[in-house]
């Protein structure tokens, strides 16, 4: 659904917009239908555009093979715990009914005018998916950002805001932090803490059901120091840094995350600042994100062909 939200903001970029899966044209259309999707649908029903761009998930073949078609038999079979754990990260299985077998590894490409693959977003969870403005912000496209905290101190401009304004169990989301320093300041990036200095961070606090990822720094320049005859990695023009967040998608935090209508982020925003001739004490600026928390739908009505198909399967037909 984030794609047709953000259909409008993807083609003012010069951006289509297409999605392809291994579902029939039926169950495309139904889903089109009562979604409102307005981007265009490719049903590749024998899985070959999928083998061709080598990203058929075959592990749900060996798990139909070893287990059988239902979960009861994948929760009480003897399994290697190597097999048993790619299962649960790559194998998506519907309550009661299959395996989803013909399925791929769930990703996004970016292709040119002329069908060249410029990047792709892939995750090791199949639940858990790269929103579309987290990866238009990792690319350096970024869509309109919501503005979470604008702040300035002595030394720098500062502009906070996550790349979504709500998430879902799976979600994986960017907070970002848009610095520019003040004329003459600049701050310290990587590699300055082994000469003792603050290195730019933004650290949020532990969250039960949601992963924080490492911070990504854009390339710094080394500075040199005159009073201390320094060479020392800085930041001196206008830079983001980017921390991924995943909110997690397993059974236990779905049902966790039933009960919440939001997430609230809470950490702080630290630096230290020096300008030609002075080092400024290291500064802590308090920063916080509120996100919408909506829930993960995946029932199917009764009549839809989706459902008819999983069924059909595990009567083996």
């Amino acid at each position: 659904m984030e794609l047709q939200e953000q259909l409008e903001g993807l083609q003012a970029q010069g951006l289509g917009v297409a999605a392809i899966s291994y579902d029939t044209k039926a169950v495309l259309t139904e889903f089109s239908e009562q979604r409102g999707i307005s981007f265009p649908l490719l049903s590749d029903d024998d899985s070959n555009v999928i083998t061709d761009y080598g990203i058929l998930n075959t592990l749900a073949d060996e798990a139909l093979e070893v287990i059988g078609p239902s979960r009861n038999d994948r929760e009480s079979a003897a399994l290697d715990p190597t097999f048993a754990a790619d299962i649960e990260k790559y194998v998506t299985v519907s309550q009661g009914i299959d395996f989803h077998v013909g399925t791929p590894f769930p990703g996004t490409f970016i292709v040119d005018r002329s069908g060249r693959v410029t990047s792709r977003f892939f995750e090791e969870f199949y639940r858990e998916r790269n929103t579309i403005a987290n990866i238009m912000l990792k690319r350096g496209t970024g869509l309109t950002p919501i503005a979470a905290v604008e702040g300035s101190t002595a030394h720098l401009n500062f502009t906070a805001y996550p790349s979504n304004p709500y998430v879902m169990p799976g979600s994986r989301i960017s907070l970002a932090v848009q610095v520019e320093p003040n004329e003459n300041m600049h701050l310290y990036a990587p590699g300055a803490e082994s000469m003792g200095y603050r290195v730019i961070s933004l650290n949020l606090r532990p969250m039960t059901h949601v992963r924080f990822e490492p911070v990504e720094y854009p390339e710094s320049e080394i500075y040199h120091f005159v009073p201390f005859d320094e060479l020392v990695p800085v930041y001196q023009s206008q830079f983001t840094l980017l921390q991924e967040m995943v909110v997690e998608a397993t059974a236990e935090a779905e049902e966790a995350l039933s009960q919440l209508d939001a997430l609230t982020i809470a950490g702080t925003f630290d630096y230290q600042a020096c300008d030609d001739a002075f080092c400024f004490n290291p500064v802590s600026l308090p920063v916080t994100f509120t996100l919408d928390l909506r829930q993960v739908v995946r029932e199917l009505s009764e009549s839809s062909p989706l459902r008819q198909r999983f069924r059909a399967r595990a009567n083996g037909n």
